[in-house]
């Protein structure tokens, strides 16, 4: 290429002569054919005193590598001090060429989503295509000029560009490893963010947090079949499977019933589905696995209807929003956790003292009332030193239940194991209660169902007695009132075994179920509700597991236990 073809080799900076551009003629014309275009290209680049930015779209980066001239005029510029700043669209396609371009062709090298057309800009001139090229070949058209306000304008819109565009090295990476692309979209489209919201739901792999504006949310959530997916999730039989979800929502009338259907469906699972009361707010939302969230606004709080509810929302998997959001959901659960746990400490503290007054009091006062009997009627002695024992026995018992709460929660409840058959401990202790209803005159049958032989645990004796003691003494005495049947069962399965024991009595109120291993939770005239606590924290610490449930047939409840086996 001689100067006398070049069509702006007038325009060339002259370090020798001292000619500038401020003495060159100011143009803007169109140059045509695909020889002519590569011409005005390597000139530009050889034009460039000090830098070129380039905006392309993903189909120039493999021309940029693929035409000898293009690659080696600007590997030529860069070398002589010429900065190159690059932005293109990088995909799956293009990003082996964009490796090239960022290790020896260009300085810096940025991605953004959905470049059209194409421009160069240096100092004083610029360059772009103007028309469509083919696959593989160069435009036969180009732009000129080395106006000052073109070049000023072009200017102006690379900058713009790329303040907006992100790390080439990112986005690459993105690619290469999968990794799904970062966005922050505003969505108008009510239908859309409730696609979204279920789509979110059914694809959280590990915790799902909600953040719901008022007490119908949840029964707007409800109509979506999210509850029940969530339920279903939390109830999977692998651990790995179930997913740990956080719900803040006010609650009130409006959402009892299905918040009574969260935790009577859940009994079990570890507490996976936990909902705090919250307070009522304008907006809403749900953060999935710490990597995306759906924000909504709240425009009509009494619709029937998700989509009707809500107004502009917004959808990200920006991790420094996910974050703020995540950051903001968290303090928001452990305000209103706290003044739960305070409210819920202080009731408990009254319930005790009621209980435990009401429980001290009455084998006191039996106790105090036939010691009177004896001391004036020495005589009948006999007849008033069993109802004393009987009542001394009980205060025994009520005194020890309140220690090892104390040990339980103090963390300081020891264990002493040994290997015992389990099946000898169930029969002496069903043979004691059987004996109670026996001189009760209760109508209730007693019966168990156990291994045929031996069943050897490594266990703390007396800790494993008194949970079946326990649970026996509450299966007495709620089904005592009418003629029913109570089967203690154990069995053996696979590396543990199983004691259940299964009453016909009146079963297990559902207020109380979620609850039913807490202290003082009980309906029970009688008792202060510690056996349950005591019995699971116990169980725990031998590395097993408590629960309960009523009866499929609607008649009573069974309670159940496991401890693993020593092989």
């Amino acid at each position: 290429m001689t100067s006398s073809t070049t069509p702006f080799s007038a325009y060339h900076v002259d370090n020798n002569s001292g000619n500038n551009y401020a003495n060159s003629v100011k143009k803007t014309k169109v140059f045509h054919g695909p020889e002519k275009v590569i011409d005005i290209a390597l000139q530009f680049a050889s034009n460039a005193e000090n830098k070129i930015d380039a905006c392309v779209d993903h189909t120039r980066p493999s021309l940029i590598v693929k035409i000898r001239e293009i690659k080696k005029a600007f590997r030529a510029t860069r070398k002589r001090g010429v900065k190159l700043k690059c932005i293109t669209e990088i995909t799956a396609e293009n990003v082996s060429f964009c490796k090239e371009l960022l290790t020896s062709i260009v300085d810096e090298l940025r991605h953004l989503d959905g470049i059209k057309g194409n421009f160069y800009v240096s100092e004083r001139e610029y360059i772009a295509p103007a028309a469509l090229h083919e696959k593989g070949k160069p435009s036969s058209q180009v732009i000129y000029s080395n106006m000052k306000e073109i070049v000023e304008e072009q200017q102006y819109i690379f900058d713009t560009l790329w303040n907006k565009s992100i790390s080439a090295e990112d986005k690459i990476k993105e690619i290469e490893q999968g990794i799904e692309p970062e966005y922050f979209r505003v969505i108008n489209d009510n239908e859309e963010a409730t696609h979204i919201l279920t789509d979110l739901t059914k694809h959280a792999q590990r915790e799902i947090l909600f953040l719901l504006p008022n007490d119908k949310s949840l029964t707007r959530i409800d109509k979506l079949g999210i509850i029940d997916y969530l339920v279903g999730k939390c109830n999977e039989e692998r651990m790995e499977d179930m997913i740990q979800v956080k719900i803040i929502c006010p609650l009130s009338d409006a959402n009892l019933n299905i918040v009574n259907r969260i935790l009577r469906n859940t009994t079990g699972t570890s507490n996976n589905i936990r909902i705090v009361n919250g307070s009522d707010s304008s907006f809403g939302m749900v953060i999935v696995d710490n990597t995306k969230f759906l924000k909504a606004e709240l425009r009509e709080p009494e619709a029937e209807q998700f989509s009707e509810a809500i107004g502009l929302s917004f959808y990200s998997n920006s991790n420094p929003s996910v974050e703020s959001y995540k950051l903001f959901f968290e303090l928001l659960w452990n305000e209103h956790t706290t003044n739960e746990q305070f409210k819920l400490s202080d009731k408990m503290q009254k319930e005790f003292i009621n209980i435990a007054a009401h429980e001290l009091r009455t084998p006191t006062q039996a106790i105090t009332g036939y010691s009177e009997l004896l001391a004036a009627e020495p005589e009948n002695g006999k007849m008033f030193v069993n109802p004393i024992l009987r009542n001394s026995k009980r205060l025994q018992r009520l005194s020890e239940d309140i220690l090892d709460v104390t040990r339980i929660e103090s963390q300081s409840l020891k264990l002493t194991k040994e290997e015992f058959d389990l099946n000898d401990v169930i029969l002496s202790i069903v043979g004691d209660y059987r004996s109670l209803l026996l001189d009760n005159e209760n109508n209730a049958n007693l019966n168990i169902v156990h291994e045929p032989k031996s069943i050897i645990v490594n266990a703390d004796k007396g800790r494993i007695a008194q949970v079946v003691s326990n649970l026996l003494s509450n299966a007495i005495k709620f089904t005592t009132k009418e003629k029913g049947t109570i089967c203690v069962m154990a069995e053996k399965k696979d590396s543990e075994i199983i004691v259940g024991v299964k009453d016909t009595g009146q079963g297990i109120d559902l207020e109380i179920l979620p609850k039913l291993f807490r202290k003082f939770a009980t309906k029970s005239l009688s008792g202060t509700g510690l056996g349950l606590f005591i019995s699971k924290s116990i169980i725990e610490a031998h590395g097993g597991s408590v629960w309960a449930e009523n009866n499929s047939d609607g008649k009573g409840a069974t309670f159940s236990f496991s401890v693993p086996i020593t092989q």
